[in-house]
């Protein structure tokens, strides 16, 4: 069977457009990005509820290489993400090897022909030399496993199919989940609402947002002198790696600056809420960072109104007309919002079928023997499969930091095989073996995840075994220099002939 494009990318958000980006400028150009949206941006298309906004500075939320001067608050409205994706994939021509309302069914390492047979929806089958699948950490959508639900009679929506002709004007809502999404949307529906009911199982960490509009003038000099935004992004970057990382993957060296988050939010939350009891309630048991924490200035106020309820009781079951809780309470209401997040461990890791040499399934082995990849980029196993959305592979709190680690281990990667005359790459089980167990003892011996209080905090950065796989244990400098400089003899190497 003939070898139909050097490469199949599977999505067409920040991380599927990057990799793209760095195979053209690799020389693969005869590429496919296959998106199971209707437009592209990934998050950024998917997700439109009210109050959609990024949840760290801007400044640090896009491509080092190309740079938004444009951007009208320190914290971009989605909106503006949307638009910055299309740019991005208009300016580097990535829009014309994009399919879209396509789903992939699967993926197969065919080792006779040395390409990836990849399957999708409807029956079609498409072949491509290297196989790249960057389908986000967040892409497949939670349910919650609450008895009833299916028989409520008023209006479901779900935060990642957001329906803006809900009316919720003057309705009972109720809302399900206080995850960073829920505390951009909480405040939205409040404004709207006539009676708001907040489900909260757990509590989530809050800093106070410094957003503010950045002044017409300033992205005028970021237009004219770049070197001017770079330096307020590596400023940003560098905050962000001490106040929000460093105190979670270096918890045992760093521990004070871990306090000093964790103390900011509680103050936060004291200037804003002067009910202790009420305080309390929304005053997270666990560490500062087991748990994606979020920035706001109107989530905890929200809860002072008369019109707004906490509710902490676990949920029983869901019927026709309303919630009822543990205690036997009920609450009737017209609008059930479901803020309940995504699935990573059970459907995504991969997010369809991924089966390499000898048949191995991707997913089946992934549960059996941990969740592991190489830099968080290639498996052993998977020749000429990069991984983008994967264990260990999660770097810094911008995921562009991730993006660019992993376009840079591209880079080092295909010019080895480019100067070797090969064809076709695979780590080795040696090499993986020793990143794997790098990382799990730094998990275990550094960490929050291990040395904290994380029990309670219900984070998905934990998968099914207990293990916090999702987040790499290290600096963003030192993923940034490993992606440049790791060891070649860590691949085997061969040509496409085979020989």
């Amino acid at each position: 069977m003939t070898t139909q494009y050097d490469a199949v990318v599977v999505g067409a958000g920040f991380g599927g457009m990057g990799a793209a980006i760095q195979l053209k400028r690799l020389g693969h150009h005869n590429l496919l990005i296959l998106e199971r949206e209707h437009d592209l941006g990934g998050t950024w298309h998917v997700n439109r509820y009210p109050g959609l906004a990024v949840d760290i500075p801007s400044s640090t939320y896009s491509y080092s290489f190309e740079p938004n001067p444009h951007w009208s608050r320190l914290f971009a409205p989605g909106a503006e993400l949307k638009r910055y994706a299309e740019h991005v994939a208009g300016k580097y021509g990535l829009r014309e090897s994009m399919r879209f309302g396509t789903v992939v069914t699967g993926a197969t390492w065919d080792e006779d022909e040395r390409h990836w047979r990849v399957s999708i929806d409807g029956g079609e089958t498409v072949t491509a030399t290297y196989l790249l699948t960057a389908t986000g950490f967040l892409s497949q959508p939670k349910m919650p496993d609450i008895a009833g639900i299916g028989s409520f009679g008023g209006t479901v929506v779900h935060t990642t199919a957001w329906d803006d002709s809900a009316d919720l004007d003057g309705k009972r809502v109720a809302i399900i989940g206080t995850g960073a999404t829920a505390v951009q949307l909480i405040p939205e529906l409040a404004k709207r609402a006539g009676d708001l009911t907040v489900y909260q199982r757990t509590p989530i960490w809050v800093s106070s947002k410094p957003d503010y509009r950045i002044p017409r003038a300033l992205r005028t000099l970021f237009a004219k002198a770049p070197l001017v935004q770079r330096a307020v992004r590596v400023a940003g970057s560098s905050l962000l790696e001490l106040m929000m990382i460093s105190g979670v993957v270096h918890y045992k060296q760093l521990r004070f600056t871990n306090q000093i988050a964790q103390r900011w939010c509680r103050a936060h939350l004291h200037r804003q809420v002067r009910d202790p009891e009420l305080r309390r309630a929304l005053t997270p048991d666990y560490s500062f960072g087991c748990k994606r924490p979020t920035f706001s200035n109107d989530y905890f106020p929200t809860f002072t109104k008369p019109h707004v309820h906490l509710e902490t009781t676990t949920i029983d079951r869901i019927d026709r007309t309303g919630v009822v809780t543990a205690d036997g309470r009920r609450t009737d209401i017209d609008v059930l919002v479901l803020a309940t997040g995504f699935n990573l461990w059970d459907v995504n890791f991969p997010a369809f079928e991924v089966i390499g040499r000898g048949g191995k399934d991707l997913g089946k082995w992934w549960r059996e023997n941990r969740f592991q990849a190489y830099q968080g980029v290639t498996v052993p196993g998977f020749p000429n499969f990069l991984s983008l959305n994967s264990p260990y592979s999660y770097s810094g709190l911008s995921y562009f930091t991730t993006i660019e680690c992993q376009m840079k281990h591209m880079r080092r990667l295909f010019t080895a095989m480019h100067d070797r005359g090969a064809g076709v790459f695979e780590i080795t089980q040696r090499a993986n073996d020793e990143f794997l167990k790098r990382m799990s003892a730094k998990v275990t011996e550094n960490s929050v995840f291990s040395l904290g209080q994380c029990a309670t905090s219900r984070s998905y950065y934990f998968n099914q075994h207990g293990e916090a796989t999702l987040l790499r244990p290290t600096s963003t400098i030192s993923a940034h220099r490993e992606a440049s400089g790791f060891p070649l003899e860590h691949y085997a190497y061969e040509a496409r002939s085979g020989s």
